[in-house]
């Protein structure tokens, strides 16, 4: 990842329902969950679920995937691991504090 996407990546992040909302589809894996379902769970209101949902998509954090009438929310794992590789990659001067298995997520 670049700083430019860093950034906007963690500006996504720097708010509440958002934070949440991503936190959410990192628990939900791989399958994925409906907006409806999101909302009720953070008790969001739909409108306001849809912008946080946007906000979070041109971050390029979570994914939006049409299956029928309805939409699958997915986290993008391999966006949140580049951002953690990222943030902890010079960290304790080079060498070697952090368990490699702690700083990725294998979804």
């Amino acid at each position: 990842m670049n700083e430019q996407d860093v950034v906007r990546a963690l500006a996504a992040l720097a708010q509440p329902h958002r934070l949440q909302a991503f936190r959410a589809l990192v628990v939900a894996g791989p399958a994925g969950m409906n907006p409806g379902i999101l909302a009720e769970q953070l008790a969001v209101p739909a409108a306001t679920l849809s912008f946080h949902l946007k906000e979070l998509m041109n971050a390029g954090l979570i994914t939006q995937q049409r299956a029928g009438r309805h939409l699958i929310y997915r986290a993008e794992f391999a966006r949140m691991n580049g951002l953690l590789g990222y943030l902890t990659d010079n960290c304790c001067q080079g060498e070697a504090c952090l368990d490699t298995t702690a700083t990725a997520c294998a979804c």
